[in-house]
């Protein structure tokens, strides 16, 4: 028998938490968008792979 659960967490950051929580966020959206667009930029280049 599969069982599904899920969890969910909500916290309750101060102020200087939640600043570093959202530059951590940024700094990860950064790498994602700019990794993304060098794998688009390479397909145009080299074609499909």
């Amino acid at each position: 028998m599969l069982i599904n659960k899920a969890y969910k967490f909500r916290i309750y950051p101060n102020k200087a938490q939640a600043t570093l929580i959202n530059k951590t966020i940024g700094c990860s959206r950064f790498v994602f968008n700019h990794s993304y667009l060098y794998g688009i930029m390479r397909t145009k280049r080299q074609g499909k792979v």
